[in-house]
């Protein structure tokens, strides 16, 4: 059974920076495409980015382009979202979600699997 298991987060100033981790247990994470959620009281769920399960090739929502940054680590089945230049905006719990196929990244309800979510608070 596949699981998946996030670490990281916690509070940081604004311009700082975090490391999420997304640890996949009972399978294979080069056999799954990655994403990245978030979740901040009072908005609706919003699509950070995800990772490309074969081309190695991440993709980001325009709110975090050229901050963020998606990528894996095959030999520890991990993949990281690793956020620089962070705003109090940023602030949200983070989710990663995996599926067997690439595409239509920004639909959450085309993963299967997800992560426990981990809170990112970003200070001004």
């Amino acid at each position: 059974q596949v699981r998946l298991v996030q670490s990281g987060g916690g509070l940081v100033q604004a311009g700082g920076s975090l490391t999420l981790s997304c640890s996949l247990s009972g399978g294979t994470i080069t056999n799954y495409a990655v994403g990245w959620f978030r979740l901040a009281p009072g908005k609706e769920r919003e699509y950070v980015g995800a990772y490309n399960k074969d081309r190695y090739i991440a993709y980001y929502a325009d709110s975090v382009k050229g901050r963020f940054t998606i990528s894996r680590a095959d030999s520890k089945n991990t993949a990281y979202l690793k956020m620089d230049k962070l705003k109090p905006d940023d602030t949200a719990a983070y989710y990663c979600a995996a599926k067997r196929y690439n595409g239509n990244y920004i639909t959450a309800a085309t993963y299967n699997h997800w992560g426990q979510g981990t809170q990112v608070t970003v200070s001004s």
